[in-house]
Order: C-alpha cells, then sequence, then structure tokens
C-alpha cells in the first residue's frame, strides 16, 4: 500500500510518502528543494554516480514511522543537502525547514 499525505511542520507544508512493502516500508519527507528518507536511501550512490544533479537529500535510521522519520537525527546526508546548510546529526525536521 502506498500512502501519500500532507505534512504541516511549523506551518510548512511538506509530502508525506509512506509504501509498504514485504519485511520493510519506506518513509519519505519531501519539499520544494530535497527530502529526507528511512534507511533505504543511498546517500553514496546520491553522491557517487549522480553529483551532477545536486540532490538535496538525508537520510534516518531504525525508524518506522513518518513522525520518528522527521523527530530522528540524520545519518548522512547528499553533498547538495550540505549546500543548503542541512548536517548530519540534525533532526528531520530541522532538515525539512531548509529543503522548503
Amino acid at each position: 500500500m502506498v500512502t501519500v499525505s500532507p505534512l504541516s511542520l511549523d506551518g510548512q507544508l511538506f509530502t508525506a510518502t509512506t509504501v509498504e512493502l514485504p519485511e520493510t516500508t519506506l518513509l519519505i519527507v519531501s519539499g520544494e528543494k530535497g527530502y529526507i528518507m528511512c534507511g533505504a536511501l543511498d546517500i553514496e550512490v546520491l553522491n557517487g554516480k549522480y553529483p551532477k544533479r545536486k540532490i538535496a537529500a538525508g537520510r534516518a535510521l531504525g525508524v518506522r514511522t513518518i513522525d520518528q522519520l522527521v523527530e530522528a537525527p540524520l545519518q548522512s546526508v547528499s553533498k547538495a543537502a550540505e549546500e543548503l546548510g542541512v548536517k548530519a546529526g540534525m533532526t528531520g525536521k530541522d532538515a525539512m525547514k531548509k529543503f522548503a
């Protein structure tokens, strides 16, 4: 099942997407400039294979819900996300403010 819904964070609107798959769930919160995602996101691929695309993204590990994703510290972020001021260790919520 795929669920897409609006998510308000401090008055800013984002898109929350949950994709239920066998043995795992993909979690994504996206804004106009970038997105955060659960551990399924491979930051090394974004930085290594697609640097010219300048994909701004961050990854959090050990999350099972959108709420947890927003509150969790990001384990890694892409170079393009760093250019927007997003850093590993900041919460998903704080990163999304930069991706608005």
